[in-house]
């Protein structure tokens, strides 16, 4: 697993461990499921910095707060009662709302690959003039927050999956104890993230030689970091619904797709010895990113052709 993976894991691991330091089953379960929900994370991580460039520097940081809370009461009052109401009353559909997570990353993944290669660009951008600048935040901040909901339900999911043989209260603390985590985790690397130019540019301006060297690095490595986010993103999206999709045909009887990849994963492992472990890893995680590629671009072919009341499809 790459080193940023690992490190984002670790803080999420450490977190929900000491949360839940008294009970032992808790905490392992906690780390088991932020673990499996590291895909979803960096996406989150790299598309919420976008809602917030381009305004005024003064409200980036109480903008990223007021999507902080909406996140937390998205996973803590919305979606963590109705998953522990599935878990309950309907365990069997777990699996299917993984799937349909699992779908919507791959056609999120797949629409930017599509944009990147020239396909038209869906979503809202800065390049209009902002008349009202208090609606035009405010409408950011609910599209940073109903986003946030989409990938929060994603993560609730793949938590509650790992911890669905555990008792209805273990399942409620590991919820939350996830839930909080990451949500601390990914917007306040996002804080860090977008200030990163304001930090650049007082140091830029300090008489110290070495500041001045550091502020102008940091200029110029933000732009070159909200790209790296945003490919990183990409991918991450590809791979986690590639795989969720590729593990629900399975669960769903359907095993030649995940047994195929496994074969593949299992041949490149022996192929090349010392270095199989990841290697093999690598494999999976690219074949898992196909998929989500393929199944991504069928469905945005699907919805760009239907009608919506913005005109989208008439474009």
């Amino acid at each position: 697993m790459p080193g940023g993976l690992v490190a984002l894991l670790d803080d999420v691991s450490v977190i929900a461990r000491t949360a839940a330091a008294s009970v032992d089953d808790i905490g392992v379960a906690a780390s088991r499921a932020g673990s499996k929900a590291a895909g979803v994370v960096i996406d989150d991580a790299a598309v919420t910095p976008g809602y917030v460039t381009g305004l005024k520097p003064a409200r980036e940081l109480p903008i990223i707060w007021n999507i902080t809370k909406g996140s937390l009461k998205n996973k803590l009052l919305i979606l963590l009662p109705g998953a522990l109401l599935l878990s309950w009353l309907l365990p069997a559909a777990i699996v299917f709302v993984l799937m349909a997570g699992g779908c919507y990353l791959a056609f999120e993944g797949a629409e930017k690959v599509m944009e990147k290669l020239g396909g038209e660009k869906h979503g809202k951008t800065l390049e209009d003039e902002i008349e009202d600048p208090v609606a035009f935040e405010k409408a950011r901040t609910n599209g940073a927050i109903r986003t946030d909901l989409i990938l929060s339900a994603e993560i609730m999911a793949i938590t509650l999956n790992e911890v669905a043989a555990e008792t209805l209260l273990t399942r409620a603390v590991v919820l939350a104890v996830v839930g909080i985590a990451i949500t601390f985790v990914v917007y306040g690397a996002v804080a860090l993230i977008v200030k990163m130019d304001d930090v650049g540019l007082y140091l830029a301006e300090k008489s110290s030689a070495a500041a001045q060297a550091t502020g102008r690095f940091l200029l110029k490595a933000m732009p070159w970091l909200l790209k790296i986010l945003s490919f990183v993103g990409t991918i991450a999206m590809l791979w986690v619904g590639g795989g969720i999709i590729l593990h629900g045909l399975h669960e769903l009887g359907f095993y030649g797709p995940s047994d195929t990849a496994h074969s593949i994963e299992h041949a490149v492992e022996v192929a090349t010895g010392g270095m199989g472990g990841v290697l093999g890893w690598a494999t999976y995680a690219a074949i898992s990113a196909l998929v989500g590629l393929a199944v991504g671009f069928v469905i945005a072919q699907i919805v760009h052709r239907l009608p919506t009341k913005s005109g989208r499809a008439a474009h």
